[in-house]
């Protein structure tokens, strides 16, 4: 698979980029490598008609200020219009000046009114008056993880089996990225495409933590454990409180979808099975916050 990078390590080839741009946009992944635009990088766009129907996306469509901000300021990104209200324009200020210091090429901003905004979307869309068209981030594999991160003895990477909503694992890169988790493995079905709507969810977290797909999530963990992760199956079944495990090395918390929880055969990848204390009148979780409350656990073990 394609060696990629996370943000600001470096450029990835024009080659890569150009082949993510050209996919289906239904299979947007995270967002293209930069190139220079031929556009004044300030942002601040001329102003003019916003009437009419905004052109074809080229690549996603991110909204929202958190997830425009962080993509306007990815070396990785290659951003290929951006609109914006007034306020919409003005919120992203500190952005462009982000964006000028790094030396980054970006269009110039388009003007808009909330309702144009409003038809590119889906409906309730939370836009805060901008919109991006990114082109997908360059695809990172399992070796290119475990080769990523080979020097670091602990590492934490989040693996999840078949979890299906957008806004679950949106918020679980945004939890990953908070608590220093270096990835998010999902399988290539049963798992959301990188849209809008998931990156509004991680509020910027894509693209700081890399959203890794893969087709077999069994082998995958295979994989981390031959390259010294320990997995770690979260079920309620779990013989032990995740607490009471050795979690101070490089490891892998795997957790399964709502109602049918981890798969047969990826508990049996799992080195352990543990379960967080839960009780009382409500027993479980929501996955995106069991997630938050399991890489806090290992945060504070490791302190």
């Amino acid at each position: 698979m394609t060696r990629s990078r996370h943000p600001g390590s470096g450029p990835t080839s024009s080659r890569q980029s150009d082949h993510n741009s050209e996919r289906s946009g239904a299979r947007a992944q995270q967002g293209g490598a930069p190139r220079p635009d031929h556009a004044d990088e300030s942002g601040r766009g001329r102003r003019g008609s916003s009437k009419g129907r905004a052109p074809a996306a080229r690549g996603v469509l991110l909204y929202g200020l958190h997830p425009v901000a962080a993509a306007w300021t990815n070396p990785e990104r290659r951003i290929h219009r951006l609109l914006a209200t007034d306020s919409g324009r003005a919120a992203l200020e500190p952005a462009f000046a982000a964006a000028r210091a790094r030396g980054l090429q970006r269009p110039e901003a388009s003007p808009a009114d909330r309702m144009e905004l409003e038809r590119m979307l889906p409906p309730g869309a939370v836009h805060q008056g901008i919109v991006v068209d990114a082109s997908p981030l360059p695809e990172l594999g399992i070796e290119d993880l475990c080769n990523e991160l080979d020097s670091e003895q602990s590492a934490v990477i989040v693996a999840l089996d078949q979890v299906t909503d957008p806004h679950n694992v949106g918020a679980i890169l945004r939890s990953a990225a908070a608590f220093g988790a270096r990835a998010v493995v999902v399988t290539e079905r049963h798992a959301p495409e990188t849209t809008g709507v998931l990156a509004k969810s991680a509020s910027g977290a894509l693209e700081a933590v890399p959203l890794v797909r893969v087709t077999n999530l069994a082998r995958a963990l295979t994989d981390l454990q031959q390259n010294g992760f320990w997995s770690v199956g979260l079920a309620e079944s779990g013989p032990s409180t995740l607490a009471k495990l050795d979690l101070t090395g490089r490891t892998v918390l795997v957790m399964g979808a709502e109602g049918s929880g981890l798969r047969r055969l990826t508990m049996e990848r799992c080195d352990a099975i543990a379960r967080l204390p839960t009780g009382g009148p409500v027993g479980s979780l929501n996955v995106s916050n069991a997630a938050a409350v399991a890489l806090y656990e290992v945060a504070r073990l490791r302190e």
